[in-house]
């Protein structure tokens, strides 16, 4: 048996449990977990410090006691702390949020996420929920537009907008190959919307991938972990006008929702009943709502228990309506990429994964409403009647001031418990390491 980067399994005492594993007692008290197969499928280090890992010998996570590392299986690096009531998440070197709790009313608690992608803030607001016991997040509109506005999106432009989005000048699109093309024109701004949705989720799907492949590099050049190399971007399946006309259609979809939200009168104080709904489905789980965008790399394992991997801008399917006893449904992969999970491959996804795709979803939305508003009137786009907003139910959270230095900070932090449990998991199975 063949232990961490094929090295040998550690000597100790040796413990069988009822799932077909192993458990090692090492000599420097670290307690190894071994696959019925052999491959090392965790470590505990003696201060509590862990490391559980893929079937092919890479990291998967190492925790420590205020830090968690997710890894990819092409390297990607998903860095989670809690402290001070505060959750700092990092998705790459130029992504990531600061999440804190904002605002409870009625016994609703609201949070909110100041995020800072590639030098920008925007901070949203969440809406803090329970399904079966677990915890999820439901993204809430601050604000909303006036019905002319919303009718304008509605209605045919009554032209063809040709638009020129500058895509074939930027790096992602020469590495997505044939992908994705946006329309020649637009009759109508659900199309518009719909094309603004893919390109952000593949601009950002690049920069994570670019930032995977130096942390992969690092790795290798420490001799902790091999990740295959980078060999671009190849499509097992191009994106189909119908598969187009079907994003659309989910666009639509979520403005018919904000548009009937913002017909509604202002909430009382007297309606917001903090027993209400203990037990409220996510809209992940709605079953008219069942086509996601992937908005970042997941690793996810299929019904087989094989691995494969999803990256943003895959499209996928919801089979089933009701989570399993682990929080999870069947998907369908609709489209893919090399080394992603195989299209009509059925795999495993966590609920409150599908949630965040669609809230993901949900916040594009507002972001290509807000800059179709911007640049009415410009760029061949016709003018709009009104783009002025109204507020939502609950008041805009204002923005945390110092996220860039947090994400670094963490950054800096997580890179050194890395290199340190690794240390520490090979120590024990070479006696002679330094």
């Amino acid at each position: 048996m063949a232990g961490i980067n094929r090295r040998p399994l550690p000597t100790g005492q040796v413990t069988a449990l009822p799932n077909g594993r192993e458990v090692i007692q090492t000599r420097r008290g670290s307690q190894v977990e071994v696959r019925p197969t052999g491959e090392v499928a965790r470590v505990k280090l003696p201060d509590g410090r862990a490391a559980s890992y893929h079937p092919n010998g890479q990291i998967r996570t190492i925790q420590t006691p205020n830090l968690r590392i997710d890894r990819g299986l092409r390297g990607e690096r998903r860095i989670e702390t809690e402290r001070n009531g505060q959750r700092i998440v990092s998705e790459g070197r130029s992504r990531g949020y600061v999440e804190r709790p904002y605002l409870n009313r009625g016994g609703r608690v609201y949070v909110q996420r100041t995020y800072w992608v590639e030098g920008h803030r925007q901070v949203c607001a969440y809406r803090d929920d329970y399904y079966h016991g677990t915890h999820y997040y439901r993204y809430e509109p601050v604000y909303y537009y006036h019905p002319a506005f919303y009718g304008y999106v509605y209605r045919p432009w009554g032209m063809e907008v040709r638009y020129d989005w500058g895509w074939d000048r930027e790096p992602w699109h020469a590495y997505y190959g044939g992908y994705f093309r946006p329309e020649p024109v637009y009759p109508s701004a659900f199309m518009w919307l719909t094309d603004f949705l893919l390109i952000e989720n593949l601009r950002l799907a690049y920069e994570a991938r670019q930032d995977a492949q130096a942390q992969a590099d690092y790795q290798a050049d420490q001799q902790y972990q091999q990740y295959p190399p980078d060999q671009g971007y190849q499509s097992s399946s191009e994106l189909s006008p119908e598969m187009k006309q079907a994003i659309a259609a989910e666009v639509q979809r979520q403005l018919d929702e904000e548009r009937a939200a913002a017909q509604q009168p202002p909430p009382s104080p007297e309606s917001y009943n903090p027993t209400a709904g203990p037990d409220t489905p996510p809209d992940a789980l709605d079953p008219t709502h069942r086509l996601f965008i992937v908005s970042n790399s997941l690793t996810v394992s299929t019904t087989d228990g094989n691995e494969c991997e999803l990256s943003g801008g895959d499209l996928i399917t919801r089979l089933d309506d009701t989570p399993g006893d682990d929080g999870k449904v069947r998907v369908s992969v609709m489209t893919g990429k090399q080394q992603d999970c195989s299209v009509g491959s059925t795999p495993l996804v966590a609920v409150n994964d599908l949630q965040e795709m669609h809230n993901d979803f949900h916040q594009q939305v507002d972001n290509g409403m807000q800059k179709l508003a911007s640049q009415q009137g410009q760029s061949g786009i016709p003018r709009a009647p009104d783009v002025t907003t109204t507020p939502g139910e609950i008041p805009p959270p204002v923005p945390d001031g110092n996220v860039d230095s947090q994400l670094q900070a963490q950054e800096t932090q997580a890179s050194q418990a890395e290199v340190q449990v690794q240390q520490e998991v090979q120590a024990d199975s070479d006696p002679n390491y330094q």
